[in-house]
């Protein structure tokens, strides 16, 4: 069952240790990435693919999440007193596109196969997209990546379709890797998925890239799903029952104007601020000579 895809989960339970104090009192997904949180950036791909309904599934301390979509009638009288009606549409962007956001919680961090179950009264039997709360798929050409991982599930009829991007061999390990069987363009035929393996047993250099296309079919599998890799119940894993069960799954690859961005260290947060700050076409070129003056500070200091 594959239809109108309109519904997104958005798994963000996680405690974001690696950003630690950063996000001692905020979520990870609510550090900002240039002008807005992470997880804006994520909303804003999944309502660029069409989604209508989108169910955030959070944990504890998360409330910054809901307070961040919700209306607020005093900031909007604030704005408008000032003149500032374009911010109002702008914090308000969900309205321009009658997209409705829910909310459950992880009570225990059992795995993101166990978030997504969390989902199944939610989807209703419809095939749905997932979107990682901590991660930005970022297109320089502009678009919704995850529109094009939507028309690939749709196209090829498939029971799952996961986004994949390439990376350095030595750091497989890092990530769910796939092992494609038939290639179509970006689009390919799985033949098997690895949860984190070793550098030498990788089946390919293709890593699961934090957006995926289930049908209904997914939640079966998750429950028929042991724990696996941290002693938690894998996506990943969930997704090879689906294989075992002979049932088509494919990926869809980022092509060289995509990137992906986990917000899940300091360094890859660093990396996209920067992207997104250069991309702003307010302040991109200037911030761009703020980038080569302060890269010169260094390079002089260091030398010294």
């Amino acid at each position: 069952m594959t239809g109108k895809i309109t519904k997104c989960v958005i798994p963000a339970a996680g405690l974001g240790t690696r950003l630690l104090p950063a996000t001692k009192s905020q979520p990870k997904e609510m550090v900002p990435v240039g002008r807005k949180p992470v997880i804006q950036h994520v909303v804003e791909e999944a309502v660029g693919a069409g989604i209508k309904q989108i169910l955030i599934i959070t944990g504890g301390r998360k409330r910054a999440i809901e307070d961040h979509f919700d209306k607020d009638h005093l900031l909007d009288e604030m704005l408008r007193d000032s003149g500032k009606e374009d911010m109002v549409k702008e914090i308000n962007f969900l309205e321009e596109f009658d997209t409705k956001i829910f909310y459950t919680r992880q009570a225990e961090p059992t795995g993101l196969a166990d978030a997504v179950l969390l989902a199944e009264s939610f989807v209703d039997g419809e095939s749905f997209a997932v979107s990682l709360g901590d991660t930005i798929i970022q297109s320089y050409e502009g678009g919704s990546f995850l529109w094009k991982l939507i028309d690939s599930h749709s196209r090829t009829g498939a029971a799952a379709t996961v986004a994949v991007e390439e990376v350095a061999r030595e750091r497989v390990s890092l990530f769910g890797v796939v092992k494609p069987k038939i290639q179509d363009g970006l689009s390919m035929q799985l033949e098997d998925l690895v949860e984190k393996p070793k550098v030498k047993e990788a089946p390919s250099n293709l890593a699961i890239a934090a957006r995926y296309v289930f049908n209904p079919d997914i939640f079966q599998a998750i429950r028929s799903t042991g724990k696996g890799y941290g002693g938690e119940r894998q996506l990943t894993d969930a997704i090879r029952v689906l294989l075992d069960q002979e049932k088509p799954v494919w990926a869809y690859k980022l092509s060289s104007k995509e990137k992906r961005h986990d917000i899940g260290n300091l360094r890859t947060y660093a990396a996209a601020f920067v992207d997104m700050c250069l991309a702003d076409t307010e302040i991109g070129e200037d911030f761009a000579a703020d980038i080569e003056e302060a890269m010169a500070r260094w390079r002089g200091s260091s030398s010294e």
